[in-house]
């Protein structure tokens, strides 16, 4: 049971909260705010507070630019690295439209939404996300560079440096603001980490998902570092991944499991793994929605470059990992953690929703590992790739009618029309690589 609009009050005059950030996203993910005095809250908790849509990218024209918020109480938090003179908490919000209706231009909505679905078919849904990231130094002027301060590799107890330290004031901050974390460690790159938040809803997934972005930034910042969820941005180095391990739950059993099955896994699991699977190169375009990440899809560098599954092979998309009973689970290794979560998990359940509702046929468990294949035994597998650049993505994307589904004709029509034009303005650009290569040669 979350809490209500007297109880958050009642914390926050009981622990002297002095200000309150109303948080939202864009539709590109991006965290924006709202701030409040604490004289403010009860009529921000009715959903009275006013701000311009037209400022924010993808949601609405000028001539309609008022939009409201309307806070979810039970994200209250506090910033634990606020001081007590200005301690400050934040809210999760919806948008509303004046006269009180959803807007449909909400990511957050837009997430409730595709949960409402599979609660309609009997589902609940939970998922663990594992957000990597990187950790860089900044300059003299404060801008952030590629600069790393260690050289640590995946899992290294290495002496503690200033990586370390960080990785830990960040985990630190989150379980002050109630979020769980499952596990963390250092990752394959120098300077590359990973905090794998515990599992949870898919709403409060994505809520945590956005918070743990913003703590992270906030606590490197004061460190003079900046923590990038930018998926590639070292060359010949592993880049970061957002890996999302979902389940459904049936009247409290776990949907995706059968202990009947040789495998342990349920005709319901192995139909979600299939719309995964119909829906994956479509639905890259939001979980993989930067140029930059398809610098990352490449072979060799443990990032999934092929639509396939498997048990415990992580060489495809697809994993499952060997826990069975409640812990049954499909593990999607494809996204990274530039994307807007709210619509991240939107496309990706209602691919799998979409699987069970039309019984789509899993294809058979990959046991090889596919990046020692060549192309005529992927071929002859039916493996097939993930799109190779952002402008292939958008191309399934706009073709895939679940995927307008999932994410609304507002939300799918402003997403694609911002990545197009992103993706037009790379391919006008003439990189160093190319006056590098070609300049003096031809």
């Amino acid at each position: 049971m979350g809490l209500t609009k007297d109880e958050v009050l009642k914390q926050a005059e009981a622990m002297n909260v002095k200000f309150i950030r109303l948080q939202f996203t864009d539709i590109l993910g991006i965290v924006k705010n709202v701030a409040i005095p604490l004289h403010s809250l009860s009529s921000a908790l009715d959903g009275k507070i006013m701000f311009d849509g037209s400022s924010i990218e993808g949601f609405v024209r000028i001539e309609e630019s008022d939009m409201y918020l309307d806070p979810d109480p039970d994200t209250f938090a506090i910033f634990p690295w606020t001081p007590k003179e200005a301690l400050t908490a934040r809210l999760m919000c919806d948008i509303k439209n004046p006269d009180g209706t959803a807007f449909a231009g909400d990511p957050r909505t837009t997430l409730k939404r595709v949960i409402r679905e599979a609660e309609e078919m009997g589902y609940q849904i939970t998922v663990g996300p594992e957000p990597e990231f990187f950790l860089f130094q900044r300059d003299a002027d404060g801008k952030a560079t590629t600069h790393t301060v260690d050289q640590a590799g995946y899992f290294d107890l290495s002496p503690v440096d200033m990586g370390e330290e960080i990785r830990r004031e960040i985990v630190l901050a989150l379980e002050q603001m109630g979020i769980m974390i499952e596990a963390t460690h250092h990752e394959v790159s120098p300077g590359q980490h990973e905090i794998d938040l515990h599992y949870d809803d898919a709403l409060k997934t994505a809520d945590n998902i956005v918070t743990f972005r913003f703590v992270a930034r906030t606590i490197a910042l004061q460190h003079n570092f900046h923590a990038t969820f930018m998926p590639k941005p070292l060359q010949g180095v592993n880049g970061s991944g957002l890996h999302f391990h979902q389940a459904l739950f049936h009247e409290g059993s776990n949907a995706f499991q059968d202990p009947k099955h040789p495998d342990g896994i349920s005709k319901v699991g192995l139909r979600y793994i299939a719309g995964l699977i119909e829906h994956a190169k479509a639905f890259t375009a939001v979980t993989n929605p930067l140029v930059n990440s398809y610098k990352r899809l490449v072979p060799g560098f443990e990032a999934p470059v092929y639509i396939a599954w498997s048990m415990g092979n992580r060489s495809p998309m697809i994993r499952v990992p060997q826990s069975r009973g409640p812990a049954t689970r499909i593990e999607l290794r494809s996204p990274d953690p530039s994307g807007n979560p709210y619509l991240a998990l939107a496309a990706t359940i209602k691919a799998g929703l979409d699987g069970i509702r039309r019984k789509l046929d899993a294809p058979a468990p990959v046991t090889r590992n596919i990046y020692r294949m060549n192309d005529f035994e992927r071929k002859e597998y039916g493996i097939q790739n993930l799109p190779e650049d952002l402008g292939e993505a958008l191309d399934y994307f706009e073709r895939d009618s679940v995927m307008r589904e999932a994410l609304g004709d507002h939300i799918f029509s402003r997403f694609l029309e911002a990545k197009r034009i992103e993706w037009e303005v790379y391919r006008q650009q003439v990189h160093d690589w190319e006056v590098d290569q070609y300049l003096t040669v031809y």
